[in-house]
């Protein structure tokens, strides 16, 4: 496995050659707008698509968004980023497996990147989101048999892993919403663990997942 590798500031707006570019944390509060028509749209709530070529994260306009959301549309420039939220309550994944994705943190989120063909791992830090290299064997042995494993649609959805009090809680998201907790973690991150505002905000972050997921067909709580 390769050493972590460690993003730019999301202010930056830059990208890795296998990450998606993160919003932007501006000042000042700026208008925002839809980066395909340029039509203003709200600051909180619109929709995104993931620019394949560039591996960029653009604001879209709901009618720009449904272009995006019908059947063949996935093949090409642009993907819309949808808006399920599902809960894994069946995973499990003890400390070993959790060491061997060699997170440093209880927070990481996995993503398949179609264009590379490979799986990207990712976790909140200090500087923004730092990326680690998973092989195909410890994919399988940390995810492998999660249910979302084969729901996750490449580029535009993550699997979102939070380890506390002994146990691993599985969420499948859309791919913004990793890359929002990412930004907030770093603007909130103090001291050596993160601080009490952080971990507040991070509570609250998986309070939301948890209140959105649903359990797939044909799963089952424990």
């Amino acid at each position: 496995m390769s050493a972590p590798r460690t993003w730019a500031p999301p202010s930056a707006r830059t990208a890795g050659p296998s990450g998606l570019r993160r919003f932007a944390v501006p000042r000042e509060p700026r208008p925002q707008s839809c980066e395909l028509c340029g039509v203003a749209v709200a600051e909180d709530g619109h929709r995104h698509l993931v620019e394949t070529e560039k591996r960029a994260l653009v604001c879209a306009c709901t009618a720009c968004a449904l272009l995006f959301d019908r059947p063949g549309a996935a093949t090409g420039r642009f993907r819309a980023v949808p808006d399920r939220y599902l809960h894994d309550p069946g995973h499990r994944l003890d400390d070993g497996a959790w060491e061997l994705l060699q997170i440093p943190v209880g927070v990481a989120f996995f993503f398949r990147n179609a264009a590379l063909d490979r799986l990207v791992a990712l976790y909140p830090s200090p500087a923004g989101a730092t990326e680690s290299e998973l092989d195909p064997d410890t994919w399988q042995a940390a995810l492998g048999e999660s249910a979302l494993a084969g729901l996750l649609r490449p580029d535009v959805e993550a699997l979102l892993l939070r380890r506390r009090e002994g146990r691993t809680d599985c969420y499948l998201v859309p791919i913004d919403v990793c890359y929002e907790l990412v930004g907030r973690m770093r603007l909130l991150w103090q001291g050596f663990d993160g601080g009490a505002e952080a971990r507040a905000a991070l509570d609250s972050f998986f309070d939301g997942v948890e209140r959105r997921a649903k359990v797939p067909a044909g799963e089952a709580a424990p």
